[in-house]
C-alpha cells in the first residue's frame, strides 16, 4: 500500500499541479481558520467542529475532521480534536459506556447519551491512519489501541453478559443506524475502512470486518436503485426503503435526502482503494446520468429513490453535487469532457462542475463543505491510506 499510486481526476481534466495545491490550500485555510470556519479551537489543547446548522459538535464532524487533519497532516488539530472528543464526548459509564455520544453543545455538554455509528468508525480509522502516519503517543494518543479498543467494543458490546448493544449485527455483519437497532444506513456502509480493519484490528476481531466489507458492498448495491442509483436515508437489511415510523421522529426517512449523498461518494473511494465489486459500482454511474442528464437544468431537489421529483430543495445542494462529483472515481478513465463515450463524458462533466463550484456559505455550510473537502480529498488524488 506504501507505494501505490492514487488516481487525480483532476489532472485527467487538464488541471496543472500547481492549480490543485493552490485550490486546496484555499481550501484548507477556508475552513480551519477563516471567518467562516468550521474548525475552532477551545482552551490550549482542543478544538471542535460545529455543526453551524444546528449549532452542536456531533461525532460525525469530529471524526470527519480527524480524517480531514490526517489526510492533510495536520497532527496539532488533529489531537485537539480528538481530545475534545474523548473530553466530553467519550461515555465511560451506563449503557453505551465506550461509545460517544454523538451530540454535545460547543461547551461541551452532552445533547444525548446516545451514539452513532458513523462517528465510531470513521475515528477508529482516522486513528490507525494518525498511527501509522506519526506513530503512537502516549494515553489517549496511543492511537492504534484507541482504534483497536474502540472497534472491539463497536462489535462485542452486549454480547456475553455485557451491558449495551453492538454498533454491527453480528449475524448479517451490517453496521446499523444506531446500536441494537433493527435497520441500517448505506451511507454509514464503509468497506473499504472494513479491508483495512481487517488487517489492523486485534487480531480476534478480524474475520468480522473481513466478512463485513463483502457484507456492506453487497448491501450498498441492493439499496441503490437499479434505474436510478439513488439510495434511501435508512434501509431495511434487505437494502430497500426503511418506511416504518420512528419514535423520535415524524420525518420521512426512506428517500434520497442528505444522509444518503455520501453513498456515492463511499462507492468512488472504496473502487478507487481496493477496485472490488459486489455490484455497487455501476450505482455511480446511474446516479450521474440520474441526476445529470435527466435533471440537468436543476437536479438539487429532494427525490423520491425512484428518481422522481419533489416540491422541496435540497438542504444541501453542494453536498450532492460534491459527492456524485467524488462517485466519478467508479468510472474508468482517464476522464475527458470530450470523450465518445457517455458514461465517462458525464463523470467528466461533474467532476469539472465541482471543481468550479466554491465552498458553501452561510448557516448550513458544514455537512455541505465536510463533504467537499473530502470530494476534493478524493478527486485529486489526496485522500489515501495511510
Amino acid at each position: 500500500m506504501e507505494n501505490r499510486t492514487y488516481r487525480n481526476i483532476f489532472k485527467e481534466l487538464g488541471k496543472t499541479d500547481e492549480q490543485i495545491s493552490a485550490r486546496l490550500k484555499e481550501i484548507v485555510q477556508e475552513f480551519f481558520f477563516s471567518e467562516d470556519r468550521v474548525y475552532h479551537t477551545a482552551g490550549d489543547d482542543m478544538g471542535y467542529l460545529e455543526d453551524t446548522g444546528n449549532h452542536d459538535a456531533r461525532t460525525e464532524g469530529m471524526s470527519y475532521g480527524m480524517m480531514m487533519c490526517v489526510q492533510l497532516d495536520m497532527k496539532e488539530e488533529f489531537d485537539r480534536i480528538w481530545k475534545w472528543a474523548k473530553t466530553y464526548m467519550y461515555m465511560d459509564t451506563g449503557w453505551n459506556e465506550g461509545y460517544f455520544a454523538w451530540s454535545c453543545q460547543t461547551d461541551g455538554t452532552k445533547n444525548s447519551d446516545g451514539p452513532a455509528p458513523d462517528g465510531e468508525e470513521f475515528f477508529a480509522m482516522a486513528l490507525f491512519f494518525a498511527s501509522h502516519r506519526w506513530g503512537d503517543g502516549e494515553g489517549i494518543f496511543d492511537y492504534s489501541r484507541e482504534a483497536k479498543d474502540m472497534l472491539h467494543t463497536c462489535i462485542t458490546k452486549g454480547i456475553g453478559g455485557r451491558q449495551g448493544a453492538p454498533m454491527w449485527n453480528r449475524e448479517n455483519k451490517l453496521i446499523l443506524f444506531g446500536p441494537g437497532s433493527d435497520f441500517s444506513d448505506a451511507s454509514y456502509h464503509l468497506p473499504h475502512f472494513y479491508e483495512l480493519f481487517a488487517l489492523w484490528a486485534y487480531e480476534k476481531d478480524r474475520e468480522f470486518f473481513a466478512e463485513a466489507a463483502k457484507a456492506s458492498r453487497e448491501y450498498i448495491a441492493c439499496s441503490c436503485h437499479p434505474a436510478t442509483g439513488m439510495s434511501p436515508e435508512y434501509g431495511e437489511f434487505d437494502g430497500s426503503p426503511m418506511r416504518r415510523p420512528l419514535p423520535w421522529t415524524k420525518d420521512r426517512h426512506d428517500r434520497f435526502y442528505s444522509d444518503a449523498y455520501r453513498t456515492a461518494a463511499n462507492i468512488g473511494l472504496d473502487w478507487e482503494w481496493f477496485g472490488r465489486d459486489e455490484g455497487q459500482r455501476a450505482a455511480a454511474a446511474r446516479l450521474q446520468y440520474t441526476l445529470g442528464e435527466l435533471n440537468r437544468e436543476d437536479p438539487y431537489v429532494v427525490y423520491e429513490v425512484d428518481g422522481t421529483r419533489l416540491d422541496e430543495k435540497a438542504l444541501h445542494p453542494v453536498a450532492i453535487l460534491a459527492t456524485t462529483a467524488q462517485a466519478s472515481l467508479a468510472v474508468e478513465g482517464p476522464l475527458s469532457l470530450d470523450s465518445e463515450n457517455s458514461a465517462v463524458r458525464l463523470a467528466a462533466e461533474w467532476a469539472e462542475r465541482f471543481w468550479n463550484e466554491p465552498m458553501r456559505k452561510g448557516e448550513r455550510r458544514y455537512y455541505d463543505n465536510c463533504l467537499y473537502i473530502f470530494a476534493f480529498l478524493a478527486l485529486s488524488g489526496n485522500y489515501r491510506i495511510y
